[in-house]
């Protein structure tokens, strides 16, 4: 019986069914649908690591793929350390770490204030992390946080002058890694450090870093070079930084246990990949919710973009050898740009990375300094006139009383 109806229905002799050209049309049309995804959704993550106990410090890992990445290290009983924007008595953070630690069943979640566009904020911060003895537990540092301007969108210039996506992508990592190298260079030599930077496949196709002192200028700026030019100056930099530990003589003698990994997480649903193809505006959002099941299969979840970094912290071969190894899809891959590795570059992209730094705190310095000066001014004009008011109104004579009316006996005997 069911082979005849199977019959019938592809010669088309059963009218409410399709045909079975159309049938055979539609089964081949949804596998290459579900081929796609399943070929975009990207390698999962198969490796795995103790983590109770160690101490790993998140940037961007309150959306997006370092969000996804700080929910499965707080699963496995990390220490979660989320440098965040925020101070941490901010609702959306306390909300934000509540909820992690109730999904996670993990307490030992913190946020720590960061600002990744304030040179400023980033020394306070790594110089009271480093200000410790004992040097403070610090297994892993895992660099997500990034930022884009949408295309045509104007430039955008922090607050001390640099430009937004050179700063926050680049700068702010390098300010952050060289302040904290001591507390990395210090860890015991049995534990297994690792810092991890977030890359991208657009610093292939970035024209060659300067010195690193300046941001692009206005004439040559796009978003697009600004973004590729971060990214590759991020790459040098992580190489650097790996020569640069490896250079440090131990004094207990042992080889450096700190590693360098870059991760390419691949193009992912995530804020900012969502704020890049709507160019930041109402309409362009609209298109993207009309072709989002075109997105849905073409780009990978936040937390499909995340395994390549979970393999990164956690793939054991990892953690032996020399640094400066490229993950992407959970496995590693070569770097497809030579100059990323020169060291004539990255020495002349660090010493610029320097001088920019140095000359833009001292001018902060200055800044602060008068914005103080002129602070205690007004506070002390504010007293001085509070002062002479009360001094005034001591002066004044009370004002008169009126006796009160005494009324006689004959008035008293009238009512």
């Amino acid at each position: 019986m069911p082979v005849y109806i199977v019959k019938e229905a592809f010669k088309g002799n059963i009218t409410w069914l399709p045909n079975g050209f159309t049938f055979i049309k539609v089964v081949a049309i949804l596998s290459a649908i579900a081929l796609l995804k399943w070929y975009s959704t990207g390698r999962p993550n198969t490796s795995e690591r103790q983590m109770h106990g160690k101490v790993i410090m998140i940037t961007g890992g309150t959306s997006g793929i370092g969000a996804s990445v700080a929910l499965e290290l707080a699963q496995r009983g990390a220490q979660i350390v989320l440098l965040t924007h925020q101070p941490p008595s901010d609702m959306f953070i306390v909300d934000f770490i509540e909820d992690l630690r109730d999904r996670t069943g993990n307490e030992l979640i913190y946020a720590e204030q960061v600002d990744l566009s304030s040179l400023y904020s980033i020394r306070q911060f790594a110089t009271k992390w480093i200000d410790n003895a004992p040097p403070r537990r610090l297994d892993m540092i895992i660099l997500c946080a990034a930022t884009l301007t949408p295309p045509g969108k104007p430039r955008v210039v922090t607050r001390e002058g640099i430009e937004e996506t050179w700063m926050v992508n680049y700068l702010a990592n390098f300010h952050l890694l060289s302040i904290l190298s001591p507390a990395i260079r210090a860890q015991p030599p049995d534990r297994d450090v690792r810092i991890v930077f977030a890359t991208c496949s657009s610093y292939v196709n970035s024209a060659p870093v300067d010195d690193g002192s300046v941001a692009m200028t206005k004439k040559d700026w796009t978003p697009a070079k600004a973004y590729a030019r971060s990214k590759l100056a991020l790459t040098i930099f992580g190489h650097a930084f790996q020569k640069h530990l490896d250079a440090y003589k131990r004094p207990d003698e042992m080889p450096m246990n700190a590693r360098v990994i870059f991760v390419n997480p691949g193009y992912s649903r995530t804020p900012g990949m969502r704020r890049w193809l709507t160019r930041g505006t109402l309409w362009g959002l609209s298109i993207y919710l009309v072709l989002w099941q075109t997105v849905w299969i073409l780009l990978k979840s936040a937390e499909g973009g995340a395994q390549s970094f979970l393999y990164a912290a956690m793939e054991g071969s990892l953690g032996r050898g020399s640094g400066g190894k490229l993950i992407k899809e959970c496995q590693e891959i070569g770097f497809e740009r030579s100059d990323v590795k020169d060291e004539a570059v990255a020495k002349k992209l660090w010493e610029g990375s320097e001088k920019l730094i140095e000359r833009v705190e001292r001018e902060e310095a200055v800044r602060r300094a008068l914005e103080k000066k002129e602070k205690e001014e007004l506070e002390k004009k504010q007293k001085s006139n509070k002062d002479k008011n009360q001094q005034n109104d001591e002066k004044k004579p009370a004002p008169a009383t009126k006796a009160p009316e005494t009324k006689s006996r004959k008035q008293k005997k009238a009512k």
